[in-house]
């Protein structure tokens, strides 16, 4: 194994303290000899660990070194990747060196470890050559990446030669990508570690057709979102109105309906706008379409983050990528709280006017504003009544449905899509 790890070039990048470098180096010194039996057994079984941590995390079945070689394949950028990701399979000198690293790679696929497993007493790589995961639920594992690393493996797996692993791979990165952008839907910020963008390994399924209701809503949301994915022009997009109404459940809808044309979205929130620069210069050239999520946005007086945030939309020397729009939900809409000095006149008329245009042009900011308002009873009642047809395990009439759902209602804040929500979820418990 050593031999062929120590000749890679393309995939050279891959860290040295991976379980693959590891790896090689015990299969190394396994060749050379003069090796304490116990000692490379332990090392050898701290791989596998490695390897099962791996495994859960991402919900890999079946040949677990197989899907692990896929891994990474899928999550290392190099300038290849990165092209291959863009135009897919194309001309140049670097496909000599692509097909040399792949052939490796298909080679470490068929790798045969029996030698050392039956030196050392082992049968750890039999087992992981044949793995059957134990059922996970979705949530621990990260079920976007897991899909399309096992479907390379499987590609992979099959490949005659290095011109069809080559076409496998290259197809594989024009489709999703590579690295974590293009396996992941979604990230969150993280200031102070190595990595400024985490993927969030488990993303809401909801669709827009979840939300009942608010069809002009939607309507405004998707002609805007398509435009954008069709590299378009496009606007920033503010939705504003009642809680509960479904404006960041319509968002997250987006993602889920534009993930397989390249939209990525970011969740940011007000105490990390500092970091937006950073941010958006990690992902201006990349092959995708990356909305920046901002959830229940507002400010109070003493707050001044708005400001900051206006300069990264269109105020700042840099212009913003085309690659990049922002989507905010508020219960405000003008997202700045407005108290009574700012509109009472007064001896200081040019300081309140100059206040009050400085707090609404941030929301002028934002050249699609949707409004989501409480439903009328009429419509509350639709809603209850087109979540519970979903569940067919709720028995109640019609007219009993509605009249729980009222009287639920009444002790529950109110009207909304939420509170729909909630009492179906009752039912259901």
């Amino acid at each position: 194994m050593y031999r062929l790890t120590s000749k890679l070039i393309i995939y050279r990048k891959i860290p040295r303290d991976s379980i693959l470098f590891r790896l090689s180096d015990i299969c190394h010194r396994f060749y050379e000899g003069g090796y304490e039996k116990e000692e490379l057994a332990g090392e050898i079984l701290d791989e596998i660990n490695a390897l099962l941590d791996i495994s859960t995390t991402y919900g890999f079945d079946r040949n677990l070194w197989h899907n692990y070689l896929a891994f990474l394949l899928a999550m290392t950028e190099t300038p290849f990747t990165l092209v291959s990701e863009k135009v897919g399979a194309n001309e140049g000198s670097v496909n000599r060196f692509a097909k040399h690293d792949l052939e490796i790679f298909k080679a470490l696929f068929d790798y045969d470890f029996s030698e050392i497993e039956e030196t050392l007493g082992l049968d750890c790589f039999t087992v992981i050559s044949h793995y059957k995961a134990v059922g996970k639920a979705e949530r621990i594992f990260n079920r976007s990446v897991s899909e399309k690393v096992q479907e390379l493996s499987l590609k992979i797996e099959k490949a005659q030669d290095a011109e069809e692993l080559y076409r496998i791979v290259t197809e594989f990165y024009r489709a999703y990508g590579v690295g974590k952008f293009g396996l992941n839907k979604a990230f969150r910020i993280n200031e102070n570690g190595d990595e400024l963008l985490l993927p969030i390994t488990a993303t809401s399924d909801v669709v827009l057709d979840d939300l009942i209701g608010y069809e002009r809503q939607k309507e405004k949301l998707i002609r805007n979102t398509e435009a954008f994915v069709s590299g378009k022009a496009a606007n920033n997009v503010l939705l504003f109105g009642d809680a509960g109404t479904g404006k960041s459940t319509s968002v997250k809808a987006i993602l889920n309906e534009y993930y397989d044309r390249g939209l990525r979205m970011i969740e940011i929130y007000k105490h990390e706008f500092r970091c937006l620069s950073r941010v958006i210069s990690e992902i201006k050239n990349r092959n995708y379409r990356f909305i920046l999520f901002m959830d229940d946005l507002s400010f109070e007086e003493f707050e001044t983050e708005y400001k900051y945030l206006k300069a990264v939309i269109e105020g700042g020397i840099e212009t913003k990528p085309e690659n990049v729009l922002i989507y905010a939900t508020s219960n405000r809409r003008h997202l700045i709280r407005e108290s009574w000095k700012d509109k009472v006149e007064g001896d200081d008329e040019l300081h309140r006017t100059d206040t009050m245009s400085e707090k609404l042009s941030l929301a002028a900011r934002f050249g699609v504003t949707i409004g989501f308002y409480r439903p009328s009873p009429k419509e509350f009642k639709e809603i209850v009544v087109g979540i519970a047809s979903r569940h067919p395990e709720i028995t109640l009439s019609e007219e009993e449905l509605l009249a729980e759902a009222n009287k639920w209602e009444i002790s529950h804040g109110g009207i909304s899509g939420r509170c729909a929500q909630q009492f179906i979820n009752y039912l259901l418990g």
